[in-house]
């Protein structure tokens, strides 16, 4: 996870919110759908990217929550 952000992975129990580069999860989530929400907020206070990753690690989705003009209105 090189990338700077947040990052939406799975984990044996569900899926895990990790701060990029750390190998500690900020949060644990039963579904995926709640890590995602969970990452959004932390990726917009942080203005920063949010990653989501598929159950093969490799990164799916990414958006951009930083003071660039294409970062999403939602």
């Amino acid at each position: 996870m090189a990338k700077r952000g947040q990052h939406v992975v799975p984990t044996a129990g569900g899926w895990s919110v990790r701060k990029a580069g750390s190998s500690k999860a900020t949060s644990t989530h039963a579904t995926q759908t709640e890590a995602i929400e969970a990452a959004v907020k932390i990726a917009r206070i942080q203005q920063t990217e949010r990653y989501i990753h598929g159950r093969d690690g490799r990164i799916r989705e990414r958006s951009s929550y930083g003071k660039d003009s294409f970062s999403p209105k939602g």
